[in-house]
Order: C-alpha cells, then sequence, then structure tokens
C-alpha cells in the first residue's frame, strides 16, 4: 500500500551501523557504476573513511574502488544539491541515497523537491536506521513500493 504520490521513484531500506549500510548499498552502487550510473550519497555524517576499510576487504579492482570513493562518502549536502540540480537539468537519471535519522531523510527529500522541479529521473532510496524506526518500521514501509537489500530490490508486497 504505497501511500507516497511523488513524481520521484522511491525506495527503502532499513541499516544497523554505517558498515551494514555500506554493506547493503554497494552491490547495487557496484552495478549503477558499471552501467555509467549517476550515483549521490547524501549522509548526515561522513563515510568515508568506513568506506576506504571496507574496500580495502573487498576482492574488487582499484579501478572499480577508485569509482565507488569518487562518489563523495563526506556529509557535503549543499555541494551535492547543486550537483542534483545540474544533473536533473542535463536530462540525466540520478540514483540518490539519503542515509540518517527520520527527520533528517524527511528534510533532504524536501529540499530534493524544490532543487529538482518536480523532475521523475531522480531515484531516492531512504536509508533508515533501524535503532531510531524500529516499531515504526511496517508504518515507514507503507510509504514505498521496493526495499533494498544486499540481494537488491525487491517489492514490498511480495516480502
Amino acid at each position: 500500500m504505497n501511500l507516497v504520490k511523488e513524481t520521484k521513484e522511491k525506495t527503502c531500506t532499513f541499516y544497523a551501523s554505517d558498515y551494514h549500510f555500506e554493506m547493503i548499498s554497494l552491490p547495487y552502487i557496484e552495478k549503477k557504476i558499471e552501467n555509467n550510473g549517476q550515483i549521490l550519497i547524501l549522509t548526515e555524517n561522513n563515510l568515508e573513511e568506513t568506506m576506504k576499510n571496507l574496500l580495502s576487504k573487498m576482492n574488487f579492482s582499484e579501478e572499480k574502488k577508485e569509482k565507488i570513493l569518487k562518489l563523495n562518502w563526506k556529509n557535503d549536502n549543499l555541494g551535492k544539491f547543486k550537483q542534483i540540480k545540474n544533473e536533473v537539468n542535463n536530462k540525466k537519471d540520478i540514483v540518490i541515497f539519503i542515509k540518517g535519522k527520520e527527520n533528517y531523510i524527511k528534510n533532504v527529500n524536501e529540499n530534493i523537491e524544490k532543487w529538482t522541479n518536480n523532475r521523475n529521473n531522480v531515484k531516492i532510496i531512504d536509508c533508515y536506521d533501524i535503532e531510531e524506526v524500529g516499531k515504526n518500521m511496517n508504518n515507514i514501509m507503507d510509504k514505498y513500493k521496493k526495499i533494498l537489500g544486499t540481494s537488491g530490490e525487491r517489492e514490498i508486497g511480495k516480502l
């Protein structure tokens, strides 16, 4: 039962730690990078060091690791909002991960709506801290059609 009536495609996921978020998102990000997809990570906290640490343990080529690190895992929202606006105005498809507390996700989504002028070439993946939303998970999932896990996206109705 999807209650959200927005122009952008939206997916959700839930994480227990920064590393858990990175492990969930990495297979999806890797596929998008292979297909030259545009990806942005909007995060409430800096993930650069945890991502470097995780990639050092992965069996990826150095080139792939560099591409993943170039995504800018820092919490530089203003610069990233400008990049979103530029990508959308150039009619490029873009996937935006929004990772943080529920209020942060809400505020960033509201700003993205403003910066993208209701364009529909934006896919948003809202990443919730499971510690914060634990008992409210079902209510949150009611707002989305899909959920992202390590095995990829799945329809919520088929879970």
